[in-house]
C-alpha cells in the first residue's frame, strides 16, 4: 500500500471515530417534577406516586436510569404547595405532574413555560387551566377528576344506602376546593327526584369539622358528603371517627376511606389517573406540545360498600347497590 493510500485509509478510520463516539453517547437524563396534595407518609399519597412510578415504568421510563424524579408532597397547606411549586420550577424540569387542583393552580403560576400534566383536577375549563377540553392551548394539560354531577351521584347513593337521611351536608374546605360552591350550585339549579336538603359545609381545620359534624348528628336524618381535597383525604381518620360516633351514614370519594371503616365511596379511580398521567408525560418527552394533547376525563369508577360500617350505624344495604358495588368490604 502506498504511503498516500495508507494516510488516506487512517484519516478516514480517525473520521470515523467521533460518530461511533456520538453513537455511544447515553441518553440525557430527563427530570421530571412531582407535587403531589398529599403527605409523604400517607398511604394514598403513596400510592398515587407508586401508581405514576408504575405507569413510566411500562413506558420505559426508569427513575435513576434514564429519567430523575423530584417528589415533593404538599400536605393540604397551601403555602406548602405554593413553595414547593416554586421549588420545581427553579430546578428547571422537562416536565412537572401537579396532583389535584390546587396544585395545579400554584404551578401555573410559577411557571408559563414549563409543560404541566395535571393529574386528578377539577374542572379545568372554569379554574382557566385550559382554553378547552379538546385545545387546551397552553403549557397545561391532562386528567380531569371530578364534575359537578357527582355531588347529585353521591347523594342518590346515600338515600338509597340510608333511606331515612333529609339532609345533608358538603362537606369540604374552600381554600384547597373552593370549586365545591360551584358545583353545588349546579346541582341544586338542575331538576332532582331525590328528596334530600344538601347544603355546602366550609371547613378550614379539624376543629370546625368536629363542630360541623356535631351539629348534623343532633338532629335525625342527617348524612354526610365529604368531597375529595388534600385536606379532607389528610384527615380521613377523624370524618369516619365522627360519622361513626354521631352515626351519620356518608359517602366518600375515595376508596381510601372505606378501607379504614367509612360506610361507602363512589369516584374515580386516583391511582388511575395518576397511571395514565404518565402516558402525556411519554408524549411531552417525545417532543409533544401540552397545548396539543387533550385533557383526558377519568375512566375508570369504583363504587366500595363497607357492610360492617352498614351493620353498626343499622342500616341494610339493598341488593340492588351491592350488586353495583365494585368491592364489598365485610
Amino acid at each position: 500500500m502506498s504511503t498516500r493510500r495508507q494516510f488516506i485509509t487512517v484519516l478516514g478510520g480517525a473520521a470515523a471515530w467521533p460518530l461511533a463516539a456520538r453513537a455511544q453517547q447515553p441518553e440525557r437524563m430527563r427530570r421530571i417534577g412531582v407535587l403531589i396534595n398529599l403527605t409523604a407518609d400517607d398511604p394514598e399519597g403513596r400510592a398515587r406516586h407508586a401508581a405514576f412510578l408504575e405507569g413510566l415504568r411500562e413506558l420505559g421510563w426508569t427513575d435513576g436510569r434514564n429519567i430523575q424524579i423530584e417528589i415533593r408532597f404538599g400536605g393540604g397547606d397551601v403555602g406548602r404547595i405554593r413553595a414547593h411549586a416554586a421549588e420545581l420550577v427553579a430546578l428547571a424540569p422537562d416536565v412537572i405532574v401537579a396532583n389535584t387542583t390546587p396544585v395545579t393552580r400554584a404551578v401555573r403560576q410559577a411557571t408559563s413555560s414549563i409543560p404541566i400534566v395535571m393529574a386528578a383536577v377539577n374542572d379545568p375549563v372554569d379554574q382557566g387551566f385550559v382554553s378547552s377540553l379538546a385545545h387546551p392551548g397552553g403549557n397545561i394539560t391532562g386528567f380531569s377528576f371530578i364534575d359537578f354531577q357527582m355531588v347529585g351521584k353521591w347523594l342518590e347513593m346515600l338515600k338509597e344506602a340510608a333511606p331515612g337521611v333529609t339532609r345533608a351536608i358538603l362537606m369540604f374546605n374552600p381554600n384547597t376546593a373552593p370549586h365545591y360552591y360551584v358545583y353545588l350550585r349546579s346541582f341544586e339549579a338542575m331538576p332532582r327526584s331525590i328528596a334530600v336538603d344538601v347544603t355546602a359545609a366550609p371547613v378550614h381545620d379539624t376543629t370546625e369539622v368536629e363542630e360541623a359534624i356535631a351539629k348534623l348528628g343532633r338532629e335525625p336524618g342527617g348524612g354526610l358528603l365529604v368531597a375529595p381535597d388534600g385536606f379532607t383525604t389528610i384527615h380521613q381518620h377523624l370524618f369516619i371517627r365522627l360519622a361513626q360516633q354521631h352515626r351519620l351514614p356518608a359517602v366518600y370519594a375515595l376508596r381510601t376511606f372505606v378501607a379504614q371503616g367509612a360506610l361507602m365511596s363512589y369516584g374515580p379511580d386516583s391511582y388511575d389517573v395518576l397511571r395514565r398521567s404518565a402516558s402525556y408525560v411519554d408524549r411531552i418527552l417525545k417532543g409533544e406540545k401540552p397545548a396539543d394533547l387533550p385533557v383526558q376525563a377519568p375512566t375508570k369508577y369504583e363504587l366500595v360498600i363497607n357492610l360492617k360500617t352498614a351493620k353498626a350505624l343499622g342500616l341494610t344495604v339493598p341488593e340492588t347497590l351491592l350488586a353495583r358495588a365494585d368491592e364489598v368490604i365485610e
